[in-house]
Protein backbone atom coordinates (compact mmCIF):
# COMPACT_ATOMS: atom_id res chain seq x y z
CA UNK A 1 0.00 0.00 0.00
CA UNK A 2 3.13 2.42 0.45
CA UNK A 3 3.76 2.14 -3.30
CA UNK A 4 0.61 3.64 -4.25
CA UNK A 5 -0.56 6.99 -4.50
CA UNK A 6 -2.47 8.40 -1.73
CA UNK A 7 -5.89 9.08 -1.88
CA UNK A 8 -5.98 13.06 -1.24
CA UNK A 9 -9.56 13.15 -2.01
CA UNK A 10 -10.37 10.74 0.20
CA UNK A 11 -11.87 11.78 3.82
CA UNK A 12 -12.56 8.45 6.61
CA UNK A 13 -15.77 10.26 7.14
CA UNK A 14 -18.27 7.26 7.48
CA UNK A 15 -22.12 7.47 6.57
CA UNK A 16 -23.86 7.05 10.26
CA UNK A 17 -27.07 5.54 10.44
CA UNK A 18 -30.02 8.03 11.07
CA UNK A 19 -31.76 7.76 14.75
CA UNK A 20 -35.65 8.54 14.60
CA UNK A 21 -37.62 7.91 18.08
CA UNK A 22 -39.68 9.70 19.54
CA UNK A 23 -40.16 12.77 21.09
CA UNK A 24 -37.54 13.72 18.51
CA UNK A 25 -37.58 17.99 17.88
CA UNK A 26 -36.81 18.72 14.25
CA UNK A 27 -33.86 20.25 14.49
CA UNK A 28 -32.76 16.90 16.55
CA UNK A 29 -34.21 14.86 13.00
CA UNK A 30 -32.21 17.41 10.80
CA UNK A 31 -28.98 16.46 12.99
CA UNK A 32 -29.37 12.96 12.47
CA UNK A 33 -29.94 13.19 8.39
CA UNK A 34 -26.22 14.59 8.51
CA UNK A 35 -25.16 10.94 9.91
CA UNK A 36 -26.79 9.61 6.57
CA UNK A 37 -26.41 10.45 2.46
CA UNK A 38 -27.98 11.52 -0.72
CA UNK A 39 -31.01 13.89 0.35
CA UNK A 40 -30.91 13.52 3.64
CA UNK A 41 -27.37 14.71 3.63
CA UNK A 42 -28.53 17.82 1.47
CA UNK A 43 -31.51 18.50 3.51
CA UNK A 44 -29.40 18.79 6.58
CA UNK A 45 -26.70 20.98 4.34
CA UNK A 46 -29.44 23.58 3.50
CA UNK A 47 -30.18 23.61 7.33
CA UNK A 48 -27.09 24.50 8.00
CA UNK A 49 -26.77 27.33 5.85
CA UNK A 50 -30.36 28.87 6.15
CA UNK A 51 -29.69 29.05 9.86
CA UNK A 52 -26.86 31.19 9.28
CA UNK A 53 -28.94 33.43 6.90
CA UNK A 54 -31.01 33.80 10.05
CA UNK A 55 -28.16 36.06 11.60
CA UNK A 56 -29.66 39.56 11.78
CA UNK A 57 -27.15 40.70 10.07
CA UNK A 58 -28.04 39.26 6.99
CA UNK A 59 -30.19 40.55 4.05
CA UNK A 60 -32.58 37.67 3.00
CA UNK A 61 -34.41 37.43 -0.21
CA UNK A 62 -37.05 35.10 -0.73
CA UNK A 63 -38.26 33.67 -3.64
CA UNK A 64 -41.46 31.60 -3.78
CA UNK A 65 -42.66 30.11 -6.83
CA UNK A 66 -45.30 27.28 -7.30
CA UNK A 67 -48.51 27.04 -6.07
CA UNK A 68 -47.37 26.95 -1.94
CA UNK A 69 -49.60 29.26 -0.46
CA UNK A 70 -53.32 27.06 -1.76
CA UNK A 71 -51.31 24.08 -0.84
CA UNK A 72 -50.79 25.52 2.79
CA UNK A 73 -47.64 26.59 3.13
CA UNK A 74 -48.84 30.16 3.54
CA UNK A 75 -48.06 30.80 7.40
CA UNK A 76 -44.89 29.71 7.19
CA UNK A 77 -43.96 32.13 5.06
CA UNK A 78 -46.33 34.84 6.80
CA UNK A 79 -43.96 34.08 10.21
CA UNK A 80 -40.68 34.33 8.64
CA UNK A 81 -41.63 37.90 7.84
CA UNK A 82 -43.56 38.65 11.01
CA UNK A 83 -40.24 37.11 12.89
CA UNK A 84 -38.00 39.42 10.62
CA UNK A 85 -36.44 36.51 8.53
CA UNK A 86 -37.38 38.01 5.01
CA UNK A 87 -36.65 41.55 3.63
CA UNK A 88 -37.48 41.48 0.48
CA UNK A 89 -40.39 38.38 -0.96
CA UNK A 90 -40.08 37.71 -4.55
CA UNK A 91 -43.12 35.73 -5.37
CA UNK A 92 -46.07 34.89 -7.99
CA UNK A 93 -49.46 36.21 -8.78
CA UNK A 94 -50.78 32.86 -8.33
CA UNK A 95 -49.12 33.08 -4.80
CA UNK A 96 -50.84 36.59 -3.72
CA UNK A 97 -54.25 35.52 -5.75
CA UNK A 98 -54.50 32.61 -3.18
CA UNK A 99 -53.12 34.30 0.12
CA UNK A 100 -55.83 37.48 -0.83
CA UNK A 101 -58.78 34.98 -1.16
CA UNK A 102 -57.75 33.32 2.12
CA UNK A 103 -57.52 36.93 3.96
CA UNK A 104 -60.63 37.47 2.49
CA UNK A 105 -62.84 34.30 3.72
CA UNK A 106 -62.42 31.59 0.65
CA UNK A 107 -60.51 28.63 1.65
CA UNK A 108 -58.95 26.02 -0.10
CA UNK A 109 -59.93 21.74 0.28
CA UNK A 110 -58.59 18.88 0.32
CA UNK A 111 -59.24 17.19 -3.24
CA UNK A 112 -58.32 14.25 -4.86
CA UNK A 113 -56.68 13.25 -8.67
CA UNK A 114 -59.09 11.27 -9.31
CA UNK A 115 -62.15 9.64 -8.42
CA UNK A 116 -62.32 5.75 -8.23
CA UNK A 117 -63.21 4.10 -11.40
CA UNK A 118 -63.38 7.32 -13.51
CA UNK A 119 -60.04 8.72 -15.25
CA UNK A 120 -58.53 11.59 -14.07
CA UNK A 121 -60.42 13.85 -17.37
CA UNK A 122 -63.85 11.94 -16.36
CA UNK A 123 -62.92 13.45 -13.07
CA UNK A 124 -61.76 17.15 -14.38
CA UNK A 125 -64.41 17.58 -16.55
CA UNK A 126 -67.07 16.50 -13.55
CA UNK A 127 -65.19 19.42 -11.76
CA UNK A 128 -65.23 21.85 -14.10
CA UNK A 129 -69.24 21.02 -14.24
CA UNK A 130 -69.41 21.75 -10.52
CA UNK A 131 -67.86 25.10 -10.62
CA UNK A 132 -64.50 23.63 -9.08
CA UNK A 133 -60.57 24.63 -9.35
CA UNK A 134 -58.06 21.52 -9.20
CA UNK A 135 -54.01 22.26 -7.79
CA UNK A 136 -52.97 18.59 -7.79
CA UNK A 137 -55.09 17.01 -5.01
CA UNK A 138 -56.52 20.70 -3.72
CA UNK A 139 -59.95 22.11 -4.99
CA UNK A 140 -60.53 25.21 -5.14
CA UNK A 141 -64.32 26.26 -5.43
CA UNK A 142 -64.79 29.18 -8.55
CA UNK A 143 -67.05 31.36 -6.44
CA UNK A 144 -64.25 32.46 -4.66
CA UNK A 145 -62.59 34.20 -7.68
CA UNK A 146 -66.15 36.15 -7.65
CA UNK A 147 -65.17 37.26 -3.95
CA UNK A 148 -61.49 38.05 -5.05
CA UNK A 149 -62.65 40.88 -7.99
CA UNK A 150 -65.11 42.39 -5.78
CA UNK A 151 -61.95 42.28 -3.04
CA UNK A 152 -59.71 44.12 -5.59
CA UNK A 153 -62.31 46.40 -7.04
CA UNK A 154 -64.08 47.44 -3.92
CA UNK A 155 -60.54 47.74 -1.60
CA UNK A 156 -57.71 48.12 -3.87
CA UNK A 157 -57.94 49.03 -7.03
CA UNK A 158 -59.54 52.80 -5.71
CA UNK A 159 -56.60 53.97 -4.36
CA UNK A 160 -54.35 53.16 -6.89
CA UNK A 161 -56.18 54.13 -9.49
CA UNK A 162 -56.36 57.68 -7.55
CA UNK A 163 -52.54 57.51 -7.20
CA UNK A 164 -52.51 57.16 -11.08
CA UNK A 165 -54.33 60.09 -12.15
CA UNK A 166 -51.92 62.25 -10.05
CA UNK A 167 -48.84 61.19 -11.11
CA UNK A 168 -48.50 58.47 -13.34
CA UNK A 169 -48.48 54.41 -13.45
CA UNK A 170 -47.55 52.97 -9.68
CA UNK A 171 -45.26 50.11 -9.38
CA UNK A 172 -45.94 46.61 -8.84
CA UNK A 173 -44.72 46.76 -5.27
CA UNK A 174 -47.05 49.09 -4.07
CA UNK A 175 -49.60 47.13 -5.44
CA UNK A 176 -48.93 44.34 -3.81
CA UNK A 177 -48.41 46.35 -0.63
CA UNK A 178 -51.99 47.90 -1.34
CA UNK A 179 -53.13 44.61 -1.53
CA UNK A 180 -51.72 43.21 1.97
CA UNK A 181 -53.78 46.33 3.48
CA UNK A 182 -56.73 45.66 1.90
CA UNK A 183 -56.40 42.00 3.09
CA UNK A 184 -55.37 42.92 6.41
CA UNK A 185 -58.32 45.30 7.29
CA UNK A 186 -61.01 43.02 5.45
CA UNK A 187 -59.70 40.01 7.55
CA UNK A 188 -59.82 42.19 10.77
CA UNK A 189 -62.82 43.85 9.68
CA UNK A 190 -64.61 40.43 8.98
CA UNK A 191 -63.40 38.95 11.90
CA UNK A 192 -61.72 35.63 9.82
CA UNK A 193 -61.05 32.75 11.24
CA UNK A 194 -57.96 32.52 9.16
CA UNK A 195 -54.65 34.84 9.61
CA UNK A 196 -54.51 37.58 7.68
CA UNK A 197 -51.35 36.38 5.52
CA UNK A 198 -48.47 37.07 3.60
CA UNK A 199 -49.27 40.25 1.95
CA UNK A 200 -51.05 41.52 5.00
CA UNK A 201 -47.65 40.54 7.31
CA UNK A 202 -45.32 42.03 4.44
CA UNK A 203 -47.57 45.34 4.43
CA UNK A 204 -47.60 45.54 8.22
CA UNK A 205 -43.63 45.15 8.41
CA UNK A 206 -42.57 47.41 5.62
CA UNK A 207 -41.67 44.26 4.14
CA UNK A 208 -41.44 45.10 -0.13
CA UNK A 209 -42.87 41.75 -2.02
CA UNK A 210 -42.19 42.14 -5.60
CA UNK A 211 -44.36 40.01 -8.47
CA UNK A 212 -42.50 40.80 -11.48
CA UNK A 213 -44.56 38.30 -13.54
CA UNK A 214 -47.91 40.10 -11.82
CA UNK A 215 -49.62 39.53 -15.40
CA UNK A 216 -49.18 35.37 -15.58
CA UNK A 217 -52.22 35.14 -13.09
CA UNK A 218 -56.04 36.19 -12.04
CA UNK A 219 -54.78 38.91 -9.88
CA UNK A 220 -52.88 40.29 -13.22
CA UNK A 221 -55.83 39.26 -15.31
CA UNK A 222 -57.94 41.36 -12.92
CA UNK A 223 -55.60 44.08 -12.74
CA UNK A 224 -55.41 44.32 -16.69
CA UNK A 225 -59.35 44.33 -16.63
CA UNK A 226 -59.51 47.25 -14.34
CA UNK A 227 -56.86 48.88 -16.43
CA UNK A 228 -59.17 49.03 -19.58
CA UNK A 229 -62.01 51.48 -18.13
CA UNK A 230 -59.41 53.50 -15.57
CA UNK A 231 -56.68 54.81 -15.22
CA UNK A 232 -54.96 52.41 -13.24
CA UNK A 233 -51.91 51.11 -14.84
CA UNK A 234 -48.15 49.42 -13.73
CA UNK A 235 -44.98 50.05 -13.79
CA UNK A 236 -43.14 46.98 -14.79
CA UNK A 237 -39.60 48.22 -14.32
CA UNK A 238 -39.95 50.45 -11.16
CA UNK A 239 -39.31 47.49 -8.96
CA UNK A 240 -36.02 47.33 -10.18
CA UNK A 241 -34.46 50.21 -8.65
CA UNK A 242 -36.04 49.03 -4.76
CA UNK A 243 -34.80 45.73 -4.87
CA UNK A 244 -31.41 46.77 -6.32
CA UNK A 245 -30.79 48.84 -3.19
CA UNK A 246 -32.06 47.04 -1.13
CA UNK A 247 -29.01 44.55 -2.44
CA UNK A 248 -26.43 47.48 -2.96
CA UNK A 249 -27.14 48.58 0.88
CA UNK A 250 -26.58 45.09 2.31
CA UNK A 251 -23.68 43.82 4.31
CA UNK A 252 -24.55 40.23 4.07
CA UNK A 253 -26.95 38.86 2.09
CA UNK A 254 -28.53 35.66 1.32
CA UNK A 255 -31.02 33.36 -0.75
CA UNK A 256 -33.97 31.46 -0.07
CA UNK A 257 -35.29 30.02 -3.88
CA UNK A 258 -38.58 27.96 -2.62
CA UNK A 259 -38.86 26.34 -6.66
CA UNK A 260 -37.81 28.36 -9.86
CA UNK A 261 -39.21 30.47 -12.48
CA UNK A 262 -39.69 33.78 -12.56
CA UNK A 263 -39.26 34.25 -8.88
CA UNK A 264 -35.79 31.99 -9.07
CA UNK A 265 -33.89 34.21 -11.66
CA UNK A 266 -35.15 37.63 -10.38
CA UNK A 267 -34.06 37.35 -6.65
CA UNK A 268 -30.50 35.45 -8.06
CA UNK A 269 -30.33 38.36 -10.68
CA UNK A 270 -30.28 41.52 -8.29
CA UNK A 271 -26.74 40.47 -7.93
CA UNK A 272 -25.51 41.22 -11.29
CA UNK A 273 -25.85 45.15 -10.54
CA UNK A 274 -24.49 44.96 -7.18
CA UNK A 275 -20.99 45.17 -5.61
CA UNK A 276 -20.99 42.41 -4.10
CA UNK A 277 -23.27 38.96 -4.54
CA UNK A 278 -25.06 36.13 -2.05
CA UNK A 279 -23.95 35.21 0.56
CA UNK A 280 -25.66 32.33 1.16
CA UNK A 281 -28.11 30.69 -0.80
CA UNK A 282 -30.34 27.79 -0.67
CA UNK A 283 -32.49 25.97 -3.12
CA UNK A 284 -35.63 23.74 -2.68
CA UNK A 285 -36.86 22.55 -5.78
CA UNK A 286 -37.73 19.63 -8.05
CA UNK A 287 -36.08 20.65 -11.28
CA UNK A 288 -33.06 19.25 -12.90
CA UNK A 289 -30.09 20.97 -14.65
CA UNK A 290 -29.90 18.70 -17.84
CA UNK A 291 -32.38 21.47 -19.25
CA UNK A 292 -30.24 23.72 -19.71
CA UNK A 293 -33.16 26.15 -18.57
CA UNK A 294 -33.22 28.24 -15.03
CA UNK A 295 -35.55 26.66 -12.84
CA UNK A 296 -32.78 23.74 -12.84
CA UNK A 297 -29.81 25.67 -13.10
CA UNK A 298 -27.60 24.60 -9.85
CA UNK A 299 -26.82 27.41 -7.43
CA UNK A 300 -22.74 26.61 -8.38
CA UNK A 301 -24.02 27.44 -12.30
CA UNK A 302 -25.02 30.62 -10.43
CA UNK A 303 -21.71 31.51 -8.78
CA UNK A 304 -20.63 31.47 -12.38
CA UNK A 305 -22.47 34.16 -13.17
CA UNK A 306 -21.30 36.39 -10.45
CA UNK A 307 -24.83 35.82 -8.48
CA UNK A 308 -23.23 34.11 -5.52
CA UNK A 309 -19.51 35.01 -4.12
CA UNK A 310 -16.81 32.75 -4.64
CA UNK A 311 -16.66 31.75 -1.42
CA UNK A 312 -20.30 31.40 -0.94
CA UNK A 313 -22.33 28.71 1.55
CA UNK A 314 -25.13 26.81 -0.94
CA UNK A 315 -27.41 24.18 -0.58
CA UNK A 316 -30.06 22.24 -2.99
CA UNK A 317 -32.49 19.75 -1.84
CA UNK A 318 -34.05 18.09 -4.72
CA UNK A 319 -37.50 17.22 -2.93
CA UNK A 320 -41.14 18.65 -2.91
CA UNK A 321 -41.30 21.83 -1.55
CA UNK A 322 -44.19 21.37 0.49
CA UNK A 323 -41.78 18.45 2.55
CA UNK A 324 -38.55 20.16 2.62
CA UNK A 325 -39.53 24.06 3.24
CA UNK A 326 -41.59 23.27 6.72
CA UNK A 327 -38.38 21.14 7.83
CA UNK A 328 -35.48 23.20 6.53
CA UNK A 329 -37.72 26.11 7.95
CA UNK A 330 -38.51 24.54 11.57
CA UNK A 331 -34.88 23.06 12.47
CA UNK A 332 -33.28 26.11 11.39
CA UNK A 333 -35.35 28.29 13.42
CA UNK A 334 -34.96 25.98 16.37
CA UNK A 335 -31.19 26.12 15.59
CA UNK A 336 -31.67 30.24 15.71
CA UNK A 337 -33.57 29.71 19.30
CA UNK A 338 -31.09 27.49 20.73
CA UNK A 339 -27.77 29.62 19.67
CA UNK A 340 -29.36 32.71 21.26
Amino acid sequence: MSDETPRETFEHDPIGHAEARAGMTVGELADEYGNAGIGASALHEAVDVYAEMLDDDVTNFFGLAGAMVPTGMRRIVADLIRDGHIDALVTTGANLTHDAIEAIGGKHHHGQVHEEGKTEREHDERLRDEGVDRIYNVYLPQEHFALFESHLRDEVFPTLEAECEESGAVSIQRFTEELGRANAAVNDEGDIDEGAGVAAAAYEHDVPIYCPAVQDSVLGLQAWMYSQTSEFTLDALADMTTITDQAFEAEEAGAMVVGGGVPKNYTLQTMLVAPDAYDYAVQLTMDTPETGGLSGATLDEARSWGKLEKAARNASVYADATITLPLVVAAARERVENRD
